[in-house]
């Protein structure tokens, strides 16, 4: 876009719904003087959030698909709530309500690992081996492009996954051994300054309920109240670029609603942002007398489009590294909603930590590998004081459970809530807590198709090399440094988006490296000696 065009005159069309659309209107809004009445947010679903949905009723059982830990270093993120008003504190923004609960709700796990007896297990250690903190230190010193397409087991010997750092990594953020060990590399950069505290996850930030309510909802009713311009239910299917071999200018936005083919013109000084791809594609839920069905047939829309604008530019990415590989991707949460609070008082007792002030409690010897997390109740901003609401997820779906015979991903929400219970030995109270339960397990086929194995130029570039008006967004998109798997990846690349096609004087805050502060590297390397 031309840096003389008034602000006025530009529209810009977003593709994809998700906290990245979102974050990027408030930018073209806030930053770039963009009209909200000139923008528009192209969503294929009825409702808006991308992989930050929450929903449900208490009658019918709430659903929350994932959810993601906040940490004081999500620079963009924080910037964009100070931004929006809180919706329950005039004069507050969403940011305060984050800070003030955090403020008084303190994260510090009690119960972190819990093994096949029932025993919290001592995290004070991490358990590594002398040769174990040699390649940690090696990986996290050699430059990234020197570790091509290698996975983390290629680097780590087998002993170093049953470390207590693996066990609480791993399910902290939902790594696989067979995932990239350039992800991997990122990630231990990116929060080494949590070593000292990974045992207790007193570095995380929580929202105080769900995140749709916490983030998506308060910049909704923001941005609708700046005349944005939603336009549910429409599937964007192609984007026309001009004949140009020197530029990359983006001419219309071809998209289907109602079943019927539409086209919206865009002028060269308008903006174009494509959220490409979708970690939370084809999920699918079950319920408590039926198991999750697994769908990796039908094509998202947001992987259909990638596809076929990936066609146009050599450099637009290469989606298939990541959605042809639902086996090394997907893994199955479920969410219960609780007549009482039996299951919370039994936890309470259990893991001393009442509910929001611990973290997941991993069971280390389940077959699934399954955590679990108490929030702070209520969870949901419609949910009833007598119900309560908690979440889990496995890592490991197709393997046979320990105290039910089947594989996870082939059972209802009921035998999920047996298979926790046993391993939580609450067996006395199972029959009582399943009566009061309502268990909605999810099956997630591409959750983690971003840690994926993977080479330069299979994600795109934030804005690719000659576009004048157009820019990806989101998980798929290349983000130097950050990681993905976070809000933070996605606010971050709609805030480079927004400041490199409005030519803005202005950068998204830096990337924290806390491996260049030395407090830093000296607290972990003393929590990597414990």
């Amino acid at each position: 876009m031309a840096k003389s065009t008034p602000p006025a005159a530009v529209h810009a069309y977003l593709v994809g719904g998700g906290i990245a659309s979102f974050a990027a209107a408030v930018f073209l809004i806030r930053d770039g003087q963009v009209p909200g009445a000139n923008i528009h947010i192209f969503e294929e679903a009825a409702q808006a959030g991308g992989s930050l949905d929450a929903a449900g009723q208490a009658e019918r059982g709430y659903v929350l698909r994932g959810g993601r830990m906040m940490n004081f270093t999500y620079f963009c993120t924080y910037e964009v709530l100070a931004s929006i008003p809180s919706l329950e504190h005039p004069g507050k923004s969403a940011y305060d309500d984050i800070f003030e609960f955090d403020r008084q709700i303190k994260t510090s796990a009690q119960a972190r690992l819990v093994n096949r007896e029932g025993y919290i297990l001592d995290v004070t250690s991490m358990g590594f081996t002398e040769p174990d903190r040699l390649e940690m230190v090696e990986l996290m010193a050699l430059p990234e492009l020197l570790l091509g397409t290698k996975r983390i087991d290629d680097w780590f010997k087998p002993g170093f996954f049953k470390t207590n750092f693996w066990l609480m990594w791993a399910t902290m953020f939902a790594f696989q051994p067979w995932h990239s060990l350039v992800e991997f590399r990122r990630y231990l950069l990116r929060f080494i300054h949590e070593f000292p505290r990974i045992g207790t996850l007193a570095g995380v930030d929580r929202t105080p309920y769900n995140q749709y309510d916490s983030i998506v909802l308060p910049i909704m009713t923001w941005l609708r109240a700046q005349g944005v311009d939603f336009r549910m239910s429409c599937q964007v299917t192609d984007l026309d670029f001009a004949p140009d071999v020197d530029a990359k200018t983006v001419t219309g936005v071809r998209y289907t609603q109602a079943g019927q083919p539409h086209t919206q013109a865009v002028r060269p000084h308008d903006l174009v942002m494509m959220t490409n791809g979708s970690m939370a594609a084809n999920s699918t839920l079950g319920s408590m007398t039926a198991a999750p069905v697994l769908n990796t047939t039908k094509v998202d829309g947001a992987w259909a489009l990638w596809k076929t604008v990936a066609t146009k530019y050599s450099d637009f990415g290469r989606p298939y590294v990541f959605d042809g590989r639902s086996d090394e991707a997907k893994w199955e949460s479920f969410t219960v909603t609780c007549k009482g609070t039996r299951f919370f008082d039994l936890m309470a007792k259990f893991s001393g930590n009442k509910a929001g002030t611990g973290a997941l409690v991993t069971l280390v010897d389940s077959s699934w590998l399954l955590s679990v997390v108490l929030a702070y109740q209520p969870h949901f901003r419609n949910q009833p004081a007598d119900v309560t609401v908690f979440w889990g997820y496995g890592l490991f779906p197709d393997r046979v459970g320990d105290y039910v015979q089947k594989k996870m991903s082939a059972c209802t929400g009921e035998e999920i809530l047996t298979e926790l219970l046993g391993h939580l030995h609450f067996t006395g109270e199972q029959a009582a807590i399943i009566a009061s339960a309502n268990c909605i397990p999810c099956m997630l086929p591409y959750i983690t198709s971003p840690f994926l194995t993977r080479s330069p130029g299979d994600r795109p570039e934030v804005v690719p090399q000659g576009s004048t008006n157009f820019a990806f967004l989101g998980q798929f998109a290349e983000v130097p440094d950050d990681v993905v798997f976070t809000v933070e990846y996605s606010v971050r690349s709609a805030q480079m988006a927004v400041y490199e096609l409005l030519k803005l004087d202005k950068k998204p805050p830096a990337v924290y490296k806390g491996q260049h502060d030395v407090k830093v590297l000296y607290n972990a390397m003393k929590a990597m000696h414990r």
